[in-house]
């Protein structure tokens, strides 16, 4: 059975389920699960803590997880991204009073905060700078005011937080963030571990496709079809009418509206748009 770690807290927890009951698991889970059989799947969940997660896979315990690059790399565990899972975006950056640093190298002999501290002190030795580091479990945006740092280095989504304790960004990011599945390095291959990395894939296939169907006069079908080309090629039907077809394609979700508008000035009607929930490309 294949034993996979889900973060249990924090922004990546709620997402994460939400992208395994899209692919087919934990659907008679709840929130107050710590281990959840899904035998239909042959795969055993643990909900454990983020930052846990890469320590457990690195050291073969479980066979998957996921968490963040910032978690991964900042623990110094064996393992490996796997996939980028395209949510819980972020940075890693460092932050200091206003007026008090504008460069990476202002900070050098300063002291700085952090929750990472495996990741900040590998990052300032390869840029060659000296610093104390401080390590805190959580609030490292007090730190300054609290007269333990001179600075911070921390995980921002938006930096709200860090402006509102009086702090502005410092540099360029240490590191951009997202949440990963990751597996031991050096693993050997496994099909059960392919399965479930392609269902997770074909999930984010999905979410950035839609599924078009319109109808279009069969005199225009080749102009439509350079506008919707589809994976492969899309499918073209004869309608009832000989004068008119209808066209169904993939396009990117992003794109949508536009080809919509393009469509339609074409000559296009009863322009449909579907969101896919599964597929295989």
């Amino acid at each position: 059975m294949l034993r996979v770690a889900v973060p249990n807290k924090g922004q990546l927890a709620e997402p994460a389920r939400d992208m395994l009951s899209e692919a087919g698991y934990l659907r008679a889970a709840t929130t107050r699960d710590l281990v959840v059989q899904d035998p239909d799947n042959d795969v055993e969940f643990f909900f454990l803590r983020p930052r846990d997660i890469a320590i457990y896979v690195g050291e073969g315990t479980l066979d998957l997880g996921i968490t963040g690059r910032d978690m991964l790399l900042d623990s110094g565990a064996q393992a490996d991204e796997v996939l980028a899972l395209g949510f819980a975006p972020s940075t890693f950056r460092f932050a200091a009073p206003a007026g008090s640093a504008s460069t990476l190298a202002d900070l050098d002999g300063r002291t700085i905060a952090t929750s990472y501290e495996g990741l900040l002190q590998a990052y300032l030795a390869r840029e060659g700078i000296s610093a104390r580091i401080v390590g805190l479990d959580g609030a490292v945006e007090n730190a300054v005011a609290l007269g333990v740092a001179d600075a911070v280095a921390d995980v921002v989504a938006t930096g709200t937080t860090l402006r509102k304790a009086g702090l502005e960004l410092v540099g360029d990011p240490i590191l951009v963030s997202e949440a990963l599945v990751i597996r031991r390095t050096g693993a050997p291959a496994d099909p059960a571990v392919e399965t479930f990395v392609r269902r997770l894939n074909s999930v984010m296939v999905a979410r950035s496709y839609v599924l078009v169907d319109y109808d279009i006069p069969t005199e225009l079908v080749e102009r439509a079809v350079r506008l919707t080309p589809g994976i492969e090629s899309p499918t073209v039907s004869s309608l009832h009418d000989p004068a008119w077809s209808a066209v169904r394609a993939m396009v990117p979700a992003l794109d949508v509206h536009r080809i919509m508008d393009d469509l339609y000035v074409l000559g296009a009607r009863g322009i449909l748009v579907t969101n896919i929930h599964a597929c295989r490309l």
